[in-house]
């Protein structure tokens, strides 16, 4: 159910349907036995025992399910094709905590602004927008999307390439909200966790931390729009924080609170999980543990093919259009280049229009094959002229995959 369905089917009364969101099916969510009952196909994802049940969750067309408990829903692939801008109902879910809200009571809702500063805040969202807002397509990625195709495989979740959307955004500046309050002298960092939580005492909640200087760039936004529309109940509704450029794991869903520290926060979700090698390529060799490791911060480049699925047949003989998409970690894509003949030569794609330099940017290039089998490649470069590697660099986490991607098609 889209957004505006709740407005038609419940006109005027959004709060009351909210408070009430047990006819959304609050155990539907957390992926009851009637959901389950809704699969009504599975997807093959191009990675070992890659077979997933397709679901379709409230407010959701069908999606791939990784898990259902917490929720964590992955975009099927050919989205990709329809668009640079990822519809919100097909846009992907990643929770990390299994005490997910079902619903959200806007007249007791707060955001409050604490710790480090001169004067409190308790915003409602009817006061958070009344703050000048910023609006920007942005792309979200989980760290650990494309998990699934690491060689050795890795624990965690398995993941293909759907773990990722673009859209656009609008909300308050952090900044904005954390000047009002007032930063104290000694700030190092901000901290944001969510209405949802965990369902055992002994699970560290989730929250996260932004060195301050970030935190008051301008940029990270407290969002409650998203493509125009109220942001989805497991995309984060009715706040969520945007960092651009930056892996999802700090997009923070339901934002109650914002605390400024005079310390680094070296919780489990800082200071364990989401780190990667504190090396160049934040790689190791293959089965080996980094020396020292760093938090995981921005995306690297990355360019995929969307038009034309792994193994697919095209015209043999025939131009015809091979289409995709690229994106960084907000420098912009520069570049954007297709080889047809296994990597050994390279031609320059169209680019398409340009949304800004966090967003999806699409290309397109004109392509003639012989009849027989052939690998095509694309490759992305960035404003700074960081590229993609030709072959697949390794953590023992699973993230930050970003090779050269080959389609295997047949033309015929």
């Amino acid at each position: 159910m889209s957004n505006s369905d709740f407005k038609r089917q419940f006109p005027g009364d959004r709060r009351k349907f909210l408070r009430g969101a047990a006819s959304l099916g609050a155990g539907a969510m957390l992926g009851s036995t009637a959901l389950r009952a809704m699969a009504a196909s599975s997807y093959m994802l191009p990675i070992g025992n890659g077979e997933r049940p397709v679901v379709q969750y409230p407010q959701k067309r069908p999606l791939i399910v990784l898990t259902s408990r917490p929720p964590q829903l992955e975009t099927p692939f050919e989205i990709f094709n329809d668009g640079v801008v990822t519809p919100n109902d097909a846009f992907f879910v990643r929770y990390h905590l299994a005490g997910v809200p079902t619903s959200i009571d806007l007249d007791t809702f707060r955001i409050n602004i604490k710790g480090k500063v001169d004067t409190p805040i308790s915003l409602t969202v009817d006061e958070l927008k009344r703050f000048q807002w910023i609006e920007y397509y942005a792309v979200n990625q989980c760290s650990g999307n494309s998990r699934g195709l690491f060689e050795p495989r890795v624990a965690g979740g398995q993941l293909a390439n759907g773990a990722m959307g673009n859209a656009k955004w609008r909300g308050v500046p952090l900044k904005a909200i954390l000047a009002k309050a007032g930063i104290q002298a000694g700030a190092k960092q901000v901290t944001f966790n969510g209405v949802d939580g965990p369902v055992l005492p002994q699970t560290p909640d989730f929250v996260k931390a932004l060195d301050i200087d970030h935190a008051m760039d301008g940029e990270v936004m407290i969002a409650y729009q998203m493509n125009d529309a109220d942001l989805p109940m497991l995309n984060g509704y009715p706040v969520r924080l945007i960092v651009p450029g930056y892996y999802g794991t700090y997009w923070v869903k339901h934002l109650t609170e914002i605390t400024v520290i005079d310390d680094v926060l070296n919780n489990f979700w800082m200071g364990t999980a989401y780190r990667i090698p504190d090396n160049a390529c934040a790689c190791t060799p293959p089965g080996t543990l980094p020396a020292k490791t760093t938090p995981i911060n921005r995306f690297d480049v990355r360019s995929f093919i969307t038009s034309v699925k792994d193994g697919g047949h095209v015209p043999a003989g025939k131009p015809f259009t091979v289409r995709g998409i690229a994106f960084d970690g907000g420098f912009g894509v520069r570049d954007v280049v297709l080889s047809t003949d296994g990597g050994k030569s390279w031609h320059e794609a169209k680019l398409g229009n340009d949304l800004g330099k966090y967003s999806f940017r699409e290309w397109q290039a004109s392509v003639t094959l012989p009849k027989g089998a052939h690998e095509l490649k694309v490759r992305a470069v960035n404003s700074i002229g960081q590229s993609q590697p030709s072959a697949p660099l390794w953590n023992p986490a699973g993230y930050m995959r970003n090779v050269v991607e080959t389609t295997h098609v047949l033309a015929a």
